[in-house]
């Protein structure tokens, strides 16, 4: 039996539209976002203080000051958090100051209280001062390496570490 060679292409063909057919009436598959990473946070430490007043002098030509003073019992946290590239902290408040030390990479502070919404960059070396209270911000790793900061935070006693809040208007989320 001969079997011609336009019949055989002509059946391949044919095959060839049945299965692009078939494909075209698979349903889509959804292609799912990736999740923004999340930040790692570890308390490092927590300790109880009573009511603290210090003041700190040293002599000239400095003349550096520190004074710190609180009323009542203190919960004092030391805090790492690791920040993935694209990780964000969310916007969130604290109910009392945190001393921030950029220990690896770079970390992007936004600040709630600024109409510009304007960011600040700080690198691994550098530190900034939340003042807490209803200062509302929002830190995000915005570069391709992985950044890490450790936080001090010096809050009342029982009082909630961290409490999250929606993105000011004008502000990303």
């Amino acid at each position: 039996m001969k079997v011609h060679r336009s019949r055989i292409l002509a059946a391949i063909g044919a095959v060839g539209a049945l299965v692009a057919a078939a494909v075209l009436m698979l349903p889509a598959q959804a292609t799912q976002p990736t999740p923004a990473p999340e930040v790692s946070t570890s308390i490092l430490a927590k300790s109880l203080f009573d009511p603290i007043h210090v003041t700190a002098r040293t002599p000239a030509p400095d003349r550096w000051k520190a004074q710190l003073k609180t009323h009542g019992q203190s919960d004092v946290y030391a805090v790492d958090n690791t920040f993935p590239p694209g990780a964000s902290s969310g916007w969130h408040s604290h109910p009392g100051p945190s001393l921030i030390l950029v220990v690896a990479g770079t970390v992007t502070n936004y600040l709630g209280d600024d109409p510009n919404c304007t960011p600040r960059a700080y690198s691994a070396g550098a530190g900034f001062i939340d003042p807490g209270g209803q200062h509302l911000h929002m830190l995000r790793n915005e570069t391709g390496a992985a950044a890490e900061t450790i936080a001090v935070q010096l809050l009342p006693k029982g009082a909630a570490r961290r409490i999250p809040a929606d993105a000011p208007s004008g502000c990303p989320s």
